[in-house]
């Protein structure tokens, strides 16, 4: 599938700290529907990247486009009610709750109820919370969560955590759903179940942008890129990736 451009796109992104240049003119582009891959060596620029693409850092010049939208000013919050949302290195979930409520979390865009009528658990409160349970059933059966329903996420493993923390970002109905080094702590095999998980996410339609350090796991993107000091080096398949030249000199030094 070749990108569309008008769907999410970074263009001519540059990034400065102190006058120390992380990122210069890096542009790409991520069609509805594709699962593009972004690697890179440590200090190659490609966190800051994923944090200006996400929201989190504005860019020094340069443009985030979602739907032909420069959202760069966009905040988080805002950029994920247009369905733009991202999963983090370390998986984000609230210990004390339970999975359930964890998963029940990420259906806050559809409820209307307000924080008032939340507190003073008003009728209408009330309903949307026993609505959001119910609808994250499916999720947790999906992500192999529902023998831990009742259970607070604190007990979780590390590879349980990463099921939950993407079960709750579905639940928040992405249209690009971002992940940032997702095998990160993951057993091999745990790994290699979230892949075809992701995998069945993308033959539905779901759009992803997955950054990774993990080449193995970087099997389910259709194209990917390599970022070095703060410039894109390489764009291709895994297999053309794998065999460009100034790829193997910085992965392999060969």
């Amino acid at each position: 599938m070749s990108p569309d451009p008008a769907f999410f796109a970074v263009d001519g992104v540059a990034r400065s700290f102190g006058g120390f240049q992380v990122l210069a003119d890096v542009s790409l582009a991520i069609g509805q529907g594709e699962v593009v891959g972004l690697l890179g060596p440590n200090g190659s620029g490609k966190t800051t990247l994923f944090n200006i693409a996400t929201g989190f850092l504005p860019p020094s010049a340069g443009a985030v486009r979602f739907c032909g939208r420069d959202i760069s000013r966009l905040s988080v919050q805002e950029r994920s009610r247009l369905g733009v949302v991202r999963t983090f290195q370390t998986p984000k979930v609230f210990e004390g709750l339970t999975v359930r409520d964890n998963v029940a979390l990420g259906f806050y865009r559809q409820m209307r109820a307000g924080m008032v009528e939340s507190l003073f658990g008003a009728p209408r409160a009330r309903r949307e919370v026993a609505d959001a349970r119910a609808a994250s059933e499916p999720l947790l059966a999906r992500f192999g969560l529902k023998p831990l329903a009742d259970t607070a996420a604190a007990r979780l493993t590390a590879g349980q955590r990463r099921n939950l923390e993407v079960a709750r970002a579905l639940a928040g109905a992405p249209r690009l759903l971002m992940l940032d080094e997702p095998s990160t702590g993951l057993t091999r095999d745990e790994a290699m179940a979230l892949a075809d998980m992701l995998l069945d996410l993308s033959a539905e339609g779901m759009t992803l942008f997955v950054v990774s350090h993990d080449m193995e796991f970087l099997r389910i993107v259709g194209r990917a890129h390599v970022l070095s000091f703060g410039r894109i080096i390489a764009t291709g398949t895994m297999a053309e990736i794998q065999a460009d030249p100034q790829v193997r000199q910085i992965y392999f030094g060969s």
